[in-house]
């Protein structure tokens, strides 16, 4: 039987436990969620049409502008924090793909996503509130797509980190038994 697992072994590519590594569960989910937080970044978050002047005003990850150019639009706001935020949140989960060695590392990376996703919702919550401000106050505005990928992203966030627990779980039971 040890000889039939080391003819195997010099079938097997160089870098073969690398992608082993890389294919559980918690690493498509971190893959997602990084996919659902650069979407946030060409989605609108926010709209709000005024039916009496036919504006609308749409929030995305980088600015709050009028689609229309009339002089009474309200001038663009920069909303770059949005967009930092999300970046960051994508740019942590596609790290933390990378650390599965370290599973101590990826919790923590994954508090850090924990605590970026949820920034970038509220973000998205004040520059919302300064849109409703802008225009007809009486008339409420509409989140969009780019409002709700962070809600999901903050889901496939605690069930990659819930599985990465369940390994270090069974790491640990592994090394009860040696």
């Amino acid at each position: 039987m040890a000889t039939f697992a080391n003819q195997n072994a010099a079938f097997c590519p160089p870098n073969y436990q690398n992608t082993k590594m890389i294919q559980r569960i918690q690493s498509v989910f971190l893959l997602l969620l990084a996919l659902a937080m650069l979407s946030v970044l060409f989605l609108p978050i926010w709209s709000k049409t005024d039916p009496a002047t036919q504006q609308t005003l749409v929030l995305s990850a980088t600015k709050l502008a009028s689609s229309s150019a009339s002089p009474t639009s309200p001038a663009p706001v920069s909303t770059w924090p949005i967009a930092a935020l999300a970046a960051a949140s994508a740019a942590t989960a596609l790290f933390e793909i990378f650390q599965y060695r370290n599973r101590f590392t990826q919790l923590k990376l994954g508090v850090v996503n924990f605590l970026l996703i949820v920034a970038t919702i509220g973000a998205g919550f004040y520059y919302s509130s300064i849109g409703e401000r802008l225009l007809n106050i009486k008339m409420p505005g509409t989140f969009e797509a780019g409002f709700y990928l962070p809600t999901l992203a903050l889901l496939l966030n605690l069930l990659a980190n819930r599985f990465i627990r369940r390994d270090e779980q069974l790491v640990r039971s592994m090394d009860r038994l040696r």
